[in-house]
């Protein structure tokens, strides 16, 4: 890390296609923040923002020093390959030691040259560039070979590759949008290590609660709080969770005394407004110019108890999108689904055999490229067998939910409107509103707000469906531990 003072701050930032507004935040050396909050609360949104690929509605972004970008998605172009995105991320790097080397050249005469180009080249650790990205693809499970078409590669296989040239260009600052997506354990445990040691800050949107518990120590809710804005949490995770359940109880007992406050003004709004119309328009006789004279009183009287109710209008807390699981179907004593030794060339060596009844649950766990996907596409009956068979009961529903995004749409707006938080909850109640027998679910847990996370657990938990769930979701498989395990490796 240089001398001077690297920074990052966004102060003011307002994007109101986003819902966003108000927010700041300052990352320096050594502070890692993580952004939460519900699937289209704008947590991508601020990221492009602060990445500067997107311009805020107002307030302002200040960068100094370097700074490395990780996308949900990635964009290339026919012929792009391994390589390509290796360059791209090293490009720095190559062109801190161009500048040292031609200044070399010129010494004696271009001393101050060489002095800068050297500062460069040690800030970003140049000459150790291609072997930290070599450690990262090897270590995230990524494709090594640099001359390896993009075009020919999985979406996880790409993410893993820019993951690893991010994490091995130096950078300053990391902003990384779901890094844990696309991971196996040990690429998890490698991803998580690197972040903790990372000398410079880090930003992240991620739902992967192990994740924040290790990484963060600072974190940003972009939900909906009582005064309208952002909330900043420190102490990590775990603060962010004790100081969210806090504040959200706060907001409810506030919301409650200001119901019953609301009652009482309106029931002396109403009693005012009795006393002025029986004041106003007094009998005839006796006392009516006294009765008279009290009218400009009680027309104060009127106006102040109905701008104290204006003033104390009822702000209720904003529930966050909660999962309603339909009461999926059971077929007692019924055999819904088998397998017999099926294997898929290529993707699927050893034979799997299995058998799911109502009610059954299984785990399917192993690195990227053992097969889980592929098991569970099988077994969908969306790819066929080389060898085995699968076989369903008469009239059984399947539901899976792929890893990759299908391509429906939501009425008449395309999903491309959509975010990718959006999207994955689009596809997953597209499978869970069939009310399937059986559920086969390819990391359910990506893109997914930490809420809904812990409420389809739960619905996992419970349902009287078949339940096999592939995923390398740390907290997931923890709050799975008493199902059986299938391993593939």
């Amino acid at each position: 890390m240089p001398a001077t003072v690297v920074q990052l701050v966004a102060a003011g930032i307002r994007a109101d296609r986003a819902r966003l507004s108000g927010i700041d935040l300052a990352v320096s050396p050594g502070s890692r923040w993580g952004i939460v909050g519900e699937n289209g609360r704008g947590k991508t949104t601020l990221l492009r923002i602060l990445a500067g690929t997107l311009a805020p509605d107002a307030g302002t972004v200040r960068l100094n020093g370097t700074l490395g970008v990780a996308d949900q998605e990635l964009s290339f172009d026919p012929g792009d390959t391994v390589g390509t995105l290796v360059e791209a991320a090293l490009s720095e790097s190559r062109a801190a030691l161009a500048a040292l080397e031609a200044a070399a050249r010129d010494l004696p005469g271009a001393a101050d040259a060489y002095s800068r180009a050297l500062d460069a080249a040690e800030r970003l650790d140049a000459w150790d560039a291609d072997r930290r990205v070599d450690l990262a693809l090897q270590r995230l499970g990524a494709v090594t070979d640099r001359d390896r078409p993009l075009a020919t590669l999985s979406v996880g296989q790409r993410y893993r590759i820019r993951l690893a040239c991010l994490l091995g260009g130096a950078h300053d600052f990391l902003l990384m949008d779901e890094p844990t997506n696309h991971l196996d354990a040990d690429g998890l445990d490698f991803l998580t290590e690197q972040l903790r040691s990372h000398p410079g800050g880090v930003v992240l949107v991620s739902h992967d609660r192990a994740l924040l518990g290790d990484v963060a120590t600072t974190i940003l809710d972009l939900d909906p709080t009582m005064d309208g804005e952002a909330a900043t949490y420190g102490g990590g995770f775990a603060g962010y969770q004790a100081g969210r359940s806090a504040a959200l109880a706060r907001w409810e007992q506030c919301y409650e005394e200001q119901v019953a406050n609301r009652q009482r003004l309106s029931g002396a709004l109403s009693e005012a407004r009795n006393r002025l119309v029986t004041g106003w328009r007094p009998d005839k006789g006796v006392g009516r110019h006294k009765r008279a004279t009290r009218a400009p009183g009680l027309v104060r009287s009127v106006h102040r108890r109905r701008d104290e109710l204006h003033r104390n209008a009822v702000t209720a807390p904003v529930p966050p999108a909660r999962l309603r699981m339909p009461e999926l179907p059971e077929r007692p004593g019924v055999t819904l689904l088998t397998a017999d030794r099926i294997t898929v060339r290529g993707r699927l060596r050893a034979p799997i055999s299995l058998a799911l009844e109502s009610g059954s649950r299984l785990v399917v766990t192993g690195a990227n490229g053992a097969g889980k996907s592929t098991l569970l596409a099988a077994l969908a009956g969306r790819i066929g067998v080389d060898s085995g068979a699968v076989g369903w009961a008469d009239g059984v529903r399947a539901g899976f939910l792929e890893q990759e995004f299908g391509a429906v749409f939501d009425g008449d707006r395309p999903r491309r409107d959509l975010s990718t938080g959006q999207r994955r909850r689009l596809d997953l109640a597209a499978v869970l509103a069939a009310e399937p027998h059986v559920l086969l679910l390819d990391e359910p847990t990506n893109h997914l707000s930490i809420a809904l996370v812990d409420e389809l657990t739960e619905a996992l938990l419970h349902t009287p469906a078949a339940v096999v769930v592939a995923t390398h979701d740390r907290q997931l498989r923890k709050d799975l531990g008493g199902w059986p395990e299938l391993h593939l490796g």
